[in-house]
């Protein structure tokens, strides 16, 4: 018998997701393995959050878990939160209401929100390069285009020029972080309001993570009625050690915040990160003493990397950029062996080569010193 000619090759098993997702490349970060290591990669607190919030949640009662949760009071909170002028915080120049803020699954939700309400195929979205890695899929996944300015070398100044000529054909979305996440590139308050009010048909998402280590968030001074294109996303997770029970907000107008919160589910926030962060809001004063701790430890760390002469990059936040002379793979790897974890900037533009280490304590500083001092054969 002669043999059957060979079939066309089979169409897939499954059914095909939209093109846009067909064709992306799903954000992804190596979480995995992370317990019991000096955890300076990701950014988070490493101490972990107020004894408060431990006994908050030790006491939900059993019966609890089997209720759907509850958020009344939460936005007041927050609210009561950033208004506080206590310990010399700015507070807030006008009121906000309880629907000026959006509840989300941790920011990253926040962020996808965002996108999934106000992105489309032909949008386009601005922001800048080197930036957060979450920001460029979600664009990518809604169909947009995508124009990331990059900032300007040798010390990743804000492209502020740049920005500005790209707003004269104004983008659906400008997306800022600030301070940039990995640069640490910090933008002015009335610098990102200047940009908010030059293009009001645009949505200015500014997301403030890592705002409470530089102080230069743009909500003391913002008005949401004259920029009501404007919306600021906050965390937990960075400063009050929230990260692994996601709490995020977006703050706002409130149209704007009803839109965003129209795409996302009615019990996105499980009761565990309710009750911690009504927890972590009331006390302020344990948030405050880590973030102190952390900008001293970043001192006396910028301090031993000028005195050894190692290539860094320390601008805001609670992180800084570091070039190895090794190379950088072989630097975290050999970090890991000795228990502590730093993110490598591979192919990342402008830092390519780079290692970030996240910032904690002194006492966590000077054991990474040590152990980056042996592997690159420094002094001390």
């Amino acid at each position: 018998m002669e043999p059957k000619p060979q079939q066309d090759r089979a169409e897939p098993a499954f059914p095909q997701a939209r093109p846009e997702v067909e064709r992306l490349q799903a954000y992804s970060a190596p979480l995995e393995g992370r317990r019991g290591l000096l955890r300076l990669d990701f950014n988070e607190n490493t101490v972990g959050p107020s004894p408060r919030v431990v006994e908050a949640i030790r006491a939900i009662p059993a019966d609890h878990y089997g209720i759907y949760p509850e958020y009344d009071g939460l936005r007041e909170a927050l609210i009561a939160n950033l208004a506080d002028q206590s310990g010399g915080r700015p507070g807030l120049a006008r009121p906000l209401q309880p629907q000026q803020v959006g509840l989300f699954n941790g920011v990253d939700a926040a962020i996808h929100a965002v996108f999934h309400a106000y992105g489309a195929p032909g949008h386009r979205l601005l922001t800048t390069s080197p930036t957060f890695g979450y920001y460029s899929p979600c664009a990518q996944m809604q169909g947009m285009a995508i124009e990331a300015i990059p900032y300007r070398l040798p010390d990743f100044a804000f492209p502020l020029e740049e920005i500005r000529q790209a707003l004269l054909e104004p983008p659906r979305l400008l997306l800022l972080c600030n301070p940039n996440n990995p640069t640490g590139t910090r933008l002015a308050p009335e610098l990102v309001l200047e940009l908010a009010a030059a293009a009001p048909h645009t949505l200015v998402v500014v997301d403030e993570l890592y705002e409470a280590f530089t102080g230069d968030s743009v909500l003391p001074l913002a008005d949401f009625a004259a920029t009501p294109n404007l919306l600021v996303l906050r965390s937990l997770a960075k400063t009050a050690g929230l990260a692994g029970l996601r709490m995020g907000f977006a703050i706002g107008a409130a149209p704007v915040v009803d839109r965003v919160s129209r795409v996302t589910g009615p019990y996105d926030i499980n009761s565990f990160a309710v009750t911690a962060a009504f927890a972590a809001l009331a006390d302020q004063p344990y948030t405050d003493a880590y973030v102190a701790e952390v900008l001293r430890a970043r001192t006396w760390l910028v301090a031993e990397l000028e005195q050894a002469g190692v290539r860094h990059h320390a601008a805001g936040g609670n992180y800084l950029l570091i070039w190895p002379q090794a190379p950088a793979a072989e630097v975290e790897a050999c970090l890991r062996q000795a228990g502590i974890l730093v993110r490598s900037m591979a192919g990342k533009p402008l830092i390519d080569g780079s290692l970030r280490v996240s910032l904690g304590t002194t006492a966590q500083m000077l054991q990474f010193r040590q152990a980056y001092a042996a592997i690159e054969g420094l002094q001390g």
